[in-house]
Protein backbone atom coordinates (compact mmCIF):
# COMPACT_ATOMS: atom_id res chain seq x y z
CA UNK A 1 0.00 0.00 0.00
CA UNK A 2 1.21 3.48 -0.90
CA UNK A 3 2.01 5.72 2.07
CA UNK A 4 -0.06 8.88 2.44
CA UNK A 5 1.18 12.46 2.21
CA UNK A 6 1.14 15.26 4.76
CA UNK A 7 -0.63 18.58 4.16
CA UNK A 8 0.07 21.35 6.64
CA UNK A 9 -2.33 24.29 6.66
CA UNK A 10 -1.34 27.36 8.70
CA UNK A 11 -2.84 30.83 8.88
CA UNK A 12 -3.48 33.75 11.18
CA UNK A 13 -6.68 33.54 13.23
CA UNK A 14 -9.76 34.67 11.31
CA UNK A 15 -8.32 33.94 7.88
CA UNK A 16 -10.72 31.07 7.14
CA UNK A 17 -8.31 28.17 7.60
CA UNK A 18 -10.79 25.93 9.46
CA UNK A 19 -13.53 26.58 6.90
CA UNK A 20 -11.16 25.71 4.03
CA UNK A 21 -10.06 22.51 5.79
CA UNK A 22 -13.69 21.52 6.45
CA UNK A 23 -14.51 21.98 2.75
CA UNK A 24 -11.46 19.94 1.70
CA UNK A 25 -12.41 17.13 4.09
CA UNK A 26 -15.66 16.67 2.13
CA UNK A 27 -13.72 15.84 -1.06
CA UNK A 28 -13.25 12.08 -0.78
CA UNK A 29 -10.88 11.86 -3.77
CA UNK A 30 -8.29 13.70 -1.66
CA UNK A 31 -8.40 10.88 0.94
CA UNK A 32 -7.76 13.32 3.77
CA UNK A 33 -7.84 12.46 7.44
CA UNK A 34 -7.53 15.17 10.05
CA UNK A 35 -4.71 14.64 12.52
CA UNK A 36 -5.82 14.58 16.14
CA UNK A 37 -3.73 16.86 18.34
CA UNK A 38 -2.49 16.08 21.83
CA UNK A 39 -3.11 18.55 24.66
CA UNK A 40 -2.56 18.93 28.38
CA UNK A 41 -5.90 20.69 28.89
CA UNK A 42 -8.77 18.83 30.48
CA UNK A 43 -11.53 17.47 28.22
CA UNK A 44 -14.57 19.68 27.82
CA UNK A 45 -18.05 18.25 28.17
CA UNK A 46 -18.69 15.79 25.33
CA UNK A 47 -15.04 15.55 24.20
CA UNK A 48 -13.60 12.06 23.84
CA UNK A 49 -9.95 11.05 24.18
CA UNK A 50 -8.59 9.89 20.83
CA UNK A 51 -11.46 11.54 18.94
CA UNK A 52 -11.30 15.25 19.74
CA UNK A 53 -7.79 15.27 21.24
CA UNK A 54 -5.33 12.95 22.90
CA UNK A 55 -5.61 14.23 26.47
CA UNK A 56 -2.27 13.89 28.24
CA UNK A 57 -1.06 14.89 31.67
CA UNK A 58 1.56 17.65 31.77
CA UNK A 59 4.13 15.12 32.98
CA UNK A 60 3.33 12.68 30.14
CA UNK A 61 3.44 15.47 27.54
CA UNK A 62 6.86 16.63 28.76
CA UNK A 63 8.21 13.05 28.76
CA UNK A 64 7.05 12.65 25.16
CA UNK A 65 8.84 15.90 24.25
CA UNK A 66 12.03 14.49 25.78
CA UNK A 67 11.58 11.25 23.79
CA UNK A 68 11.14 13.32 20.58
CA UNK A 69 7.64 11.94 19.94
CA UNK A 70 6.18 15.20 18.59
CA UNK A 71 6.29 16.46 15.02
CA UNK A 72 5.45 19.88 16.50
CA UNK A 73 4.28 21.28 19.80
CA UNK A 74 3.71 24.60 21.49
CA UNK A 75 3.13 25.80 25.03
CA UNK A 76 0.15 28.01 24.20
CA UNK A 77 -0.42 29.15 27.77
CA UNK A 78 1.75 28.42 30.78
CA UNK A 79 1.42 24.70 31.48
CA UNK A 80 -0.99 24.17 28.56
CA UNK A 81 0.60 22.39 25.63
CA UNK A 82 -0.74 21.37 22.24
CA UNK A 83 1.09 19.25 19.71
CA UNK A 84 0.99 16.64 16.98
CA UNK A 85 2.40 13.21 17.77
CA UNK A 86 4.54 11.57 15.09
CA UNK A 87 2.62 8.35 15.86
CA UNK A 88 -0.63 10.10 14.79
CA UNK A 89 0.88 11.09 11.44
CA UNK A 90 2.28 7.57 10.96
CA UNK A 91 -1.07 5.98 11.86
CA UNK A 92 -2.82 7.89 9.06
CA UNK A 93 -0.13 7.66 6.38
CA UNK A 94 0.35 3.90 6.91
CA UNK A 95 -3.33 3.48 6.01
CA UNK A 96 -2.56 5.13 2.65
CA UNK A 97 -4.59 8.19 3.63
CA UNK A 98 -3.32 11.76 3.53
CA UNK A 99 -2.89 13.75 6.73
CA UNK A 100 -4.27 17.27 6.88
CA UNK A 101 -3.02 19.35 9.77
CA UNK A 102 -4.30 22.62 11.19
CA UNK A 103 -1.28 23.99 13.05
CA UNK A 104 0.14 27.36 13.96
CA UNK A 105 2.80 28.95 11.80
CA UNK A 106 5.81 27.73 13.80
CA UNK A 107 4.33 24.23 13.99
CA UNK A 108 3.82 24.23 10.22
CA UNK A 109 7.47 25.11 9.66
CA UNK A 110 8.57 22.36 12.09
CA UNK A 111 6.45 19.69 10.36
CA UNK A 112 7.76 20.68 6.92
CA UNK A 113 11.35 20.56 8.18
CA UNK A 114 10.77 17.10 9.69
CA UNK A 115 8.92 15.48 6.76
CA UNK A 116 10.54 17.35 3.85
CA UNK A 117 9.36 16.23 0.43
CA UNK A 118 6.57 14.09 1.91
CA UNK A 119 4.84 17.22 3.21
CA UNK A 120 3.31 20.25 1.52
CA UNK A 121 3.00 23.37 3.65
CA UNK A 122 0.30 25.86 2.68
CA UNK A 123 -0.09 29.29 4.23
CA UNK A 124 -3.57 30.82 4.05
CA UNK A 125 -3.49 34.59 4.24
CA UNK A 126 -6.07 37.35 4.27
CA UNK A 127 -6.20 39.78 1.34
CA UNK A 128 -4.93 42.43 3.77
CA UNK A 129 -4.68 43.20 7.48
CA UNK A 130 -7.60 45.63 7.06
CA UNK A 131 -9.74 42.88 5.52
CA UNK A 132 -8.82 40.58 8.41
CA UNK A 133 -9.80 43.26 10.93
CA UNK A 134 -13.17 43.68 9.17
CA UNK A 135 -13.78 39.90 9.33
CA UNK A 136 -12.93 39.74 13.03
CA UNK A 137 -15.20 42.71 13.80
CA UNK A 138 -18.03 41.18 11.72
CA UNK A 139 -17.73 37.89 13.63
CA UNK A 140 -18.72 39.79 16.79
CA UNK A 141 -17.13 37.13 19.01
CA UNK A 142 -14.36 39.29 20.51
CA UNK A 143 -14.08 42.75 22.03
CA UNK A 144 -11.88 45.36 20.35
CA UNK A 145 -8.93 44.65 22.67
CA UNK A 146 -8.96 40.96 21.71
CA UNK A 147 -9.32 41.86 18.02
CA UNK A 148 -6.29 44.14 18.28
CA UNK A 149 -4.27 41.31 19.89
CA UNK A 150 -5.29 38.97 17.06
CA UNK A 151 -4.36 41.58 14.44
CA UNK A 152 -0.93 42.11 16.03
CA UNK A 153 -0.36 38.35 16.12
CA UNK A 154 -1.56 38.02 12.51
CA UNK A 155 0.88 40.72 11.36
CA UNK A 156 3.68 38.76 13.07
CA UNK A 157 2.55 35.43 11.58
CA UNK A 158 2.40 36.94 8.08
CA UNK A 159 6.17 37.47 8.30
CA UNK A 160 6.55 33.66 8.12
CA UNK A 161 4.51 33.20 4.92
CA UNK A 162 7.59 32.88 2.71
CA UNK A 163 8.75 29.85 4.73
CA UNK A 164 5.82 27.83 3.35
CA UNK A 165 5.74 25.93 0.05
CA UNK A 166 2.63 27.77 -1.16
CA UNK A 167 0.48 30.74 -0.25
CA UNK A 168 -3.24 31.06 -0.85
CA UNK A 169 -5.01 34.38 -0.40
CA UNK A 170 -8.50 33.84 1.01
CA UNK A 171 -10.38 36.75 -0.52
CA UNK A 172 -13.24 34.68 -1.99
CA UNK A 173 -13.74 31.45 -0.02
CA UNK A 174 -14.73 29.22 -2.96
CA UNK A 175 -11.66 30.36 -4.90
CA UNK A 176 -9.38 29.73 -1.91
CA UNK A 177 -10.83 26.22 -1.45
CA UNK A 178 -10.40 25.45 -5.17
CA UNK A 179 -6.82 26.75 -5.19
CA UNK A 180 -5.89 24.76 -2.09
CA UNK A 181 -7.52 21.62 -3.53
CA UNK A 182 -5.53 22.12 -6.75
CA UNK A 183 -2.26 22.46 -4.81
CA UNK A 184 -2.99 19.25 -2.90
CA UNK A 185 -3.99 17.35 -6.04
CA UNK A 186 -0.85 18.49 -7.91
CA UNK A 187 1.37 17.51 -4.99
CA UNK A 188 -0.21 14.04 -4.80
CA UNK A 189 0.23 13.55 -8.55
CA UNK A 190 3.82 14.84 -8.63
CA UNK A 191 4.84 12.64 -5.69
CA UNK A 192 3.39 9.28 -6.73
Amino acid sequence: MKKGKIFVISAPSGTGKSTIINELMKKEHLQLEFSISATTRKPRKGEVDGVNYYFLSLEDFKQRIERDEFAEFEEVYQGRYYGTLKSEINRITKLGRNVIMDVDVKGGISVKRLYGDNALSIFIQPPSIDALRERLVARATDDIEEINKRIDKAAYELTFADKFDCRVVNDVLDDAVAETESLITDFMRDNE
